[in-house]
């Protein structure tokens, strides 16, 4: 067919490994989205002409088929007629109908095994194209995420970075010492927790001795 004759390297390699032979991957990967692109064109173009071509021939088919069916009826009539010599001669012309009908099926054929070819090289080509596309999208991402990293490079020196990082720690030690007198005061409320803790504690201490001795006293009084 030659139309995917000088594609044939990208589409049966992986797009992976040409790139990484070419010395400017991202000059190539354009070039190869534009080739297989104007390919695309090209084939479904090739694809037109032969679906019109079998639409031609389909059309074609028919108006054999109707030849033949009516040299068919021509020759039962003029054998209905007793003319056996205009009913051979009818005959002979359906023969032939018949003959280029059979010639014109073997090129439909022929037109159907061509049309799926062109299909298989354009979903081929599609595919590669999409991941060429894919590979692109990633070649910029990677370089605009290598561009921003050298700007942000560009724009603080190395002591401009170690001020920010000694101003960060200043301000972590500030609150430090803001978390630090936080906590001193919770501690404060937690020792006079305690504290009155305690003494809920000896006064329920007092009372139950209390009790205890009345107890003890009634007991003395009764003996």
């Amino acid at each position: 067919m030659g139309i995917f004759s000088r594609f044939q390297d990208i589409v049966n390699a992986n797009i992976n490994s040409l790139l990484d032979r070419a010395e400017d991957p991202e000059k190539m990967i354009r070039m190869m989205i534009q080739e297989m692109e104007e390919t695309l064109v090209e084939v479904r173009t090739t694809s037109a002409r032969v679906i019109a071509d079998r639409k031609t021939l389909e059309r074609r088919m028919r108006n054999l088929q109707a030849d033949a069916e009516e040299w068919e009826g021509k020759a039962k009539l003029a054998l209905g007629k007793g003319r056996e010599d205009l009913a051979r001669a009818a005959l002979a012309e359906q023969a032939a109908a018949e003959e280029t009908l059979k010639l014109a099926a073997t090129e439909m054929a022929q037109v159907g095994e061509h049309l799926d070819e062109l299909n298989d090289e354009v979903a081929q080509l599609q595919r590669k194209l999409d991941d060429a596309k894919a590979k692109q999208k990633a070649l910029l991402a990677r370089e605009q995420s290598a561009r921003s990293r050298l700007d942000i490079r560009r724009r603080f020196s190395r002591d401009k970075l170690n001020e920010a990082f000694e101003k960060f720690e200043r301000y972590e030690r500030k609150m430090d010492d803001l978390e630090g007198e936080v906590e001193s005061f919770d501690l404060g409320a937690r020792d006079l927790a305690d504290e009155i803790a305690d003494l809920e504690r000896d006064e329920k201490l007092d009372q139950a001795l209390a009790e205890l001795k009345a107890k003890m006293d009634s007991g003395k009084k009764g003996k």
